[in-house]
């Protein structure tokens, strides 16, 4: 019996070493034996699939990489992204291992792909302005259903991320996110349609940050998470997570889902009853310091929900939600004498279609103390900007200088008595003439700023002011602000204010003081402003709004000076910054005159004289005309830096910027302006001694006696332009030019080009007397089925060099003296309609021939132009000639007979202003590729 015992216990020592044996072969063989195969096929399959190019140095097979599973391994990979960012790298890895279904190998024709691991990669997802993204690399073969046995497919379980770097930036919602020290793992059964994908990841260091501003920086996180994803609508379920930023538990559901133009989400983040220390940790860094030596207590909730879509095509977004509830705050720095203390706090806001005019706020509660000193607040507001209905009530009794040493926020400093008591309740609407009934006091004394950023103070700041409403109405609405003052850098400034009856402003204002713009800036902030620049003002306004409508100058008291120097300003009509050099503004009554005014717009320097009417009226008041003459002078001006662009990125290497919107007129100006500028430049065309009278009107631009020198030519001019929202703008344009070189013309200038095709190979002196009228789209370019026009381009003396039409004919009728012909004192007469350039009908003489021309052509390159050569001696007789076909394909025919060119109607507000073609350019054929003729000729007499 023990024999027999023994015996089996053998023979089970012997198939157990034995199978061990044979796995251990197998695991040591197999990968020996597949290693290439499997290459070849993984290699396959992301060729079939992959847009995005990828390479890797060399690849192993093993069980032991990640045992058991048999992993190919890719080692030192990288993956391009898909347009416009194909030479950008998605995912870069110092090795990538793919998981095998051993199954699948030995017996199965596909290799079936199950696990990813990832180690040590930079993985980084980019969207442009545009929404186009570079992770769009899978190509979709729902249209093949076919298999191929030398393939691999991929049926994920199992995915996982060691010690990566993310990095998602996308432009188009501006949020940057990035996360260092990127530890992942994911499990579910991708394979489905319908799957849960169970998570765990940990961050060492996160951060977030949404239009260039971080919310977060350097936060630690952990997470799990069960994502419910659908892979036919590309939907995201967040069902449960559980995350941990820092020390701050939070939790976070919701929903993403892609669209055809955007997305839909609906997220949720929200952390309940947490410390109030635990939410400090999830701050920016620059509080991490100051938050080891202070002690805090108290309890606080807070949630962040944002739903709704987002397609920028549609300008829809979704709506943000914010809520925070602070309950017994108490906040001590281990230096400070005394703690602030009772801190309650409750606030609420909405943004639907995150638009500031549909804002809400809810602040029902802000109250502390410090010191016996304390503050609270209620403020209920909806709306933003014209429109706004408010409830609030701030009252406080503060020594700035006890709140300053109880936070001891490092670098920074307050100083000073704060005294508020405001009360305001009511709608506030412009259209109505409301204003909510409000009786406010606040007041600073002996105030002090002072931050890490420059390194003296903003001090004896005293500012009184007092804001009061009794009815509601804007007839009985003042703002009184008696004093204001400060000094910096040794120089006070003070100011007196006083405004009564909003429906006809009694206003009574004196200030004076210089203003270090630039170094009061940086005060506040460590960037500063491009320009050391400052105010100096000393002025005096007084006066009633009715006497300045009503012309009564005579009961205005306004004088004084405002000087400016270096300060750049913005303006919505304008694309760049305008830098104010010099100005010195003088105030007269309801006159602002300009004297010593340098400025530079981009590229463009301007020099202005002159003076603004109805100043004050239009400041105060909507709806106003702003009135003025001035005298222009500029070395260079640069119409194009006044087109609206914008630019965004293509690829790796390059940004492109195209127009984005016509020039706008503004409405409320009535200015004329002498202009002289030595000189233009617009579009690809230099002009030279700029000259005119240029009228600003009722939101038309009108130029009249306007002279210049062109492509070597003097001509005058009259223009008219006049845009309709910020796509589409009417241009009328009349040139007189009695001699230029038509060679220059056609080299230098497109729209010539683009009508006068025929002159491609013409050489000499023409005149050009033309009218022409039109719609541009929104990239400033004229809309060819919109352009009416007529006029005369007279032929002083001209070439034909190298013109097909008479090189043929000399050709066919062995007469050289036909070919490349002196063409002079021929007016050609064409107009311009439904996109057809009507030839009227013109003779010359050539070599004895007596040739006549007339005819269409298209302004998208068709042709239907008639010719007749009258043969010597008197052209009685002569051979018809018609040319169809296409500028870039001509088909020359011997006859008269043809059918007229089919015309494009421009209809306004049916034809896409939005277009992406471009204009059409000159066609050229090669000088060898010369069309044929019937040898038979037919001869007619002359008309």
């Amino acid at each position: 019996m023990e024999k027999s015992k023994k015996t089996i216990l053998s023979k089970i020592l012997k198939i157990t070493g034995i199978t061990f044996v044979i796995s251990l072969l197998a695991f040591i063989v197999l990968p020996i034996i597949f290693a290439d195969t499997i290459t070849e096929k993984v290699k396959v399959l992301a060729n079939k699939n992959l847009e995005g190019e990828l390479n890797f140095n060399d690849s192993e097979l093993s069980f032991f990489k990640h045992f058991p599973s048999l992993t190919l391994t890719l080692n030192e990979l990288n993956l391009n992204g898909s347009k416009p960012y194909q030479n950008k790298s998605l995912i870069s890895a110092k090795e990538i291992g793919f998981g095998i279904d051993v199954w699948s190998v030995l017996f199965g024709s596909q290799t079936q792909i199950e696990e990813i691991y990832i180690d040590n990669a930079k993985i980084n997802i980019l969207v442009n302005q545009k929404g186009e993204a570079n992770y769009n690399i899978y190509k979709s073969n729902s249209k093949d259903t076919t298999t191929s046995s030398e393939s691999a497919s991929l049926e994920l379980e199992n995915i996982q991320i060691s010690n990566s770097h993310l990095v998602y930036n996308d432009k188009s919602t501006k949020i940057l996110i990035e996360a260092k020290g990127f530890n992942y793992k994911g499990k579910g059964d991708l394979l489905e349609s319908n799957f849960n994908l169970k998570t765990s990841a940990k961050i060492d260091s996160l951060s977030f940050t949404y239009d260039k501003k971080e919310y977060l920086k350097s936060k630690k996180v952990k997470a799990d998470l069960i994502t419910k994803i659908n892979t036919n609508s590309l939907s995201f379920i967040f069902e449960k997570n559980d995350l941990v930023i820092n020390k701050l538990p939070v939790e976070f559901t919701g929903l993403f889902d892609f669209l055809k133009n955007g997305y839909q989400m609906d997220f949720k983040l929200k952390t309940e009853d947490s410390n109030l220390d635990d939410l400090f940790t999830a701050l920016p860094a620059e509080y991490v310091s100051w938050m080891t030596e202070t002690k805090m207590k108290g309890k606080t909730s807070a949630f962040i929900t944002l739903k709704g879509k987002y397609i920028a095509s549609e300008n829809l977004s979704p709506e943000l939600n914010f809520n925070i509830k602070v309950r017994d705050g108490y906040v001590k720095h281990t230096k400070a004498p005394y703690p602030v203390e009772n801190i309650f706090l409750n606030f609420d806001t909405k943004l639907p279609n995150l638009d500031i005019n549909q804002l809400k706020v809810r602040l029902d509660s802000l109250y502390f103390d410090v010191n016996k000193n304390n503050l609270s607040a209620i403020l209920i507001s909806d709306g933003f900007g014209k429109k706004i209905a408010i409830d609030s009530k701030v009252k406080s009794k503060l020594d700035l200088a006890f709140l300053s040493n109880a936070l001891q926020v490092p670098n920074f400093k307050l100083a000073g008595n704060l005294d508020t008591d405001i009360v305001s309740k009511g709608n506030y609407s412009k259209e109505d003439r409301k204003f909510p009934i409000t009786k406010g006091n606040f007041e600073i004394k002996n105030g002090l700023i002072q931050t890490a950023y420059y390194p003296k103070p903003i001090q004896n700041i005293n500012l009184k002011a007092n804001l009061n409403s009794t009815t509601g109405d804007f007839k009985d609405a003042s703002f009184v602000l008696s004093p204001a003052n400060f000094t910096f850098e040794g120089e006070p400034f003070t100011m007196t204010a006083s405004f009564k009856n909003f429906d006809d402003i009694n206003y009574d204002v004196k200030a004076k003081g210089t203003l270090n713009v630039a170094r009061i800036y940086k005060v506040f902030s460590q960037k500063g402003l491009d320009v050391d620049g400052f105010i100096k003002v000393d002025l005096s306004l007084a006066g009633k709004q009715s006497d300045v409508s009503n012309g009564r100058i005579d009961n205005l008291k306004n004088s004084g000076t405002l000087e400016v120097k270096n300060i750049k300003t913005k303006s919505d009509y304008l694309a760049k910054p305008f830098l104010i050099e010099n100005g010195l503004f003088t105030f007269n009554q309801d006159k602002m005159n300009f004297s010593n005014f340098n400025g530079k717009y981009g590229t463009s320097d301007i020099a202005m004289n002159g003076n603004l009417e109805n100043v004050i009226n239009f400041v105060l008041s909507e709806n106003q005309i702003l009135k003025g003459n001035f005298n222009l002078t500029s070395n260079f001006l640069n119409i194009n830096e006044f087109i609206p662009t914008i630019t965004y990125e293509t690829d790796e290497e390059a940004e492109k910027t195209e127009v984005s919107g016509v020039v706008e007129i503004p409405t409320n100006l009535n200015v004329a302006i002498q202009t002289n500028a030595a000189k233009t430049q617009y579009d690809d065309v230099t002009i030279e001694n700029l000259r005119g009278n240029v009228l600003i009107q009722n939101g038309t631009l009108k130029l009249s006696n306007g002279t210049l020198g062109i492509i070597g030519a003097t001509a005058k001019m009259e223009a008219m332009y006049k845009n309709e929202g910020t796509q589409k703008a009417y241009f009328d344009y009349k040139i007189n030019a009695s001699e230029f070189d038509i060679k220059r013309a056609y080299n230098e200038i497109k729209m010539f080009r683009e009508i006068v095709t025929a002159a491609e190979s013409a050489e000499g002196i023409v005149g050009l007397n033309y009218s022409i009228k039109g719609v541009l789209n929104n990239q400033m370019e004229p809309i060819m089925p919109s352009l009416e026009g007529s006029g005369t381009l007279s032929v002083k003396k001209v070439k034909m060099k190298g013109f097909k039409l008479l090189n043929v004919v000399s050709s066919k009728t062995e007469n050289p003296d036909i070919k490349d012909p002196d063409i002079s004192k021929v007016d050609i007469k064409t107009t311009i309609k439904n996109n057809i350039v009507t030839i009227e009908r013109f003779k010359f003489k050539v070599a004895g021939f007596r040739l006549r021309f007339e005819g269409q052509t298209s302004l998208d390159g068709k042709l239907n132009l008639k010719m007749r050569i009258g043969l010597p001696p008197l052209g009685i007789l002569g051979i018809p000639i018609k040319v169809l076909g296409t500028q870039e394909n001509p088909d020359i025919k011997l006859g008269r007979k043809s059918e007229d060119l089919e015309e494009t109607e421009y209809v306004d507000g049916v034809t896409p202003i939005n277009t992406s073609e471009g204009l059409p350019g000159p066609k050229t054929v090669p000088n060898d590729s010369i069309p044929k003729i019937e040898p038979s000729v037919p001869v007619e007499k002359a008309d």
